[in-house]
């Protein structure tokens, strides 16, 4: 990486440079389910960063990347053979698929390109995602290329609306950084990694919901919120706090899913951080389909907000995916708690709205 002294190189532009530095950031990135991999356009474009996740699947190294221009990947489109490094710098969001095989069998990857810019609108950054096709054995190209064109439209529709997953990742890091560079405390600082990652990680499951061999332009809502509470009880599951699941399967589009995946990991998370004592309780999550639409239901019977206190807060980051939720998928929110008997947050969503 660059030297951090040195004033052309990453610490010389935005707060993301600060944490690009940062080793729990760099460890963050390096348990990231996807490959990711950034370069500084000033003053010249070179990559600063790889993850472990890149290495596996191009196969090079984040030593031999370090200070090279794009045209250091050696990927090829699997459909019209352009190279990696030519798409990467002249194209934005969904590149398409690539292969990687000069020194083994081909493996095939999705791509994704995005700038990012400081706070002028300048681009200084630019970042790419890659996550590995999913499973086609022996890789056909001739099949593979039909795959990709019946899913075009599909593919089309995730960039203007959320899938555009690259967009959304980075414009989490970069509220995420602003935060980080006014952290005073270890603790404050992890707190809001974890949290990034839970974000992320609703997003990732959204994906591989999207992106399966059977999958079409509709998400089952009740699997994907019944894996994202599977996710958050895992990585903050505390002794004595137990949760209670309740699920019916009601199909929507990715509009309706993606915010209110975001918003029920918010609420989980802070229910498992913040709602109980030693004595331990009881988180709830129901998503029941009704006559009218359907009902997802997060509660607990924990202390419930002090006096005076509000979630969402405003400006935060919590805020604006409730936001998300009530315009993008339209839900209609409510919330309800007093110190001492819990907290219950209620999304609706009309059943004409589903699908939008």
């Amino acid at each position: 990486m660059s030297d951090p002294d040195d004033p052309t190189g990453l610490l010389a532009t935005t707060d993301l440079a600060h944490v690009l530095e940062s080793d729990q950031f760099r460890q963050f990135l390096d348990q990231a389910p996807f490959a990711v991999a950034i370069s500084s356009l000033r003053p010249d474009e070179h990559i600063t960063y790889a993850n472990l996740e890149f290495e596996r699947l191009t196969g090079l190294t984040a030593a031999a990347l370090e200070g090279q221009p794009w045209t250091a990947l050696t990927g090829a489109a699997t459909r019209d053979g352009r190279l990696l490094a030519q798409a990467v710098t002249e194209e934005t969001d969904y590149l398409g698929a690539f292969a990687f095989g000069a020194d083994g069998p081909a493996q095939a990857v999705d791509v994704w390109s995005n700038l990012i810019q400081d706070e002028t609108g300048q681009a200084v950054f630019r970042m790419i995602a890659l996550v590995a096709a999913t499973e086609r054995g022996d890789l056909d190209l001739t099949d593979y290329e039909q795959q990709i064109r019946d899913k075009d439209v599909l593919l089309r529709e995730l960039q203007h609306r959320v899938a555009n997953n690259l967009q959304m990742v980075t414009a989490l890091i970069r509220i995420e950084a602003r935060n980080v560079s006014k952290a005073t405390a270890d603790a404050a600082h992890d707190d809001r990694f974890d949290r990034l990652a839970g974000r992320i990680e609703a997003m990732a499951l959204l994906y591989r919901s999207l992106s399966g061999e059977t999958a079409g332009d509709t998400v089952d809502l009740g699997t994907y919120l019944s894996g994202i509470a599977s996710a958050v009880m895992q990585a903050h599951a505390v002794e004595g706090i137990h949760l209670k699941l309740e699920v019916d399967s009601w199909l929507v589009s990715i509009n309706v899913a993606l915010p209110a995946g975001l918003v029920v990991n918010e609420l989980l998370t802070n229910a498992l951080k913040h709602a109980f004592g030693d004595q331990g309780g009881t988180i709830t999550l129901k998503c029941l389909v009704e006559e009218t639409g359907c009902r997802v239901v997060v509660a607990d019977d924990g202390v419930g907000l002090a006096e005076g206190v509000v979630w969402p807060r405003p400006g935060k980051l919590s805020n604006l995916i409730v936001q998300s939720l009530r315009q993008n998928a339209r839900a209609r929110v409510e919330i309800e708690t007093a110190p001492g008997q819990g907290m219950r947050v209620t999304a609706h969503f009309a059943r004409e709205d589903a699908l939008d």
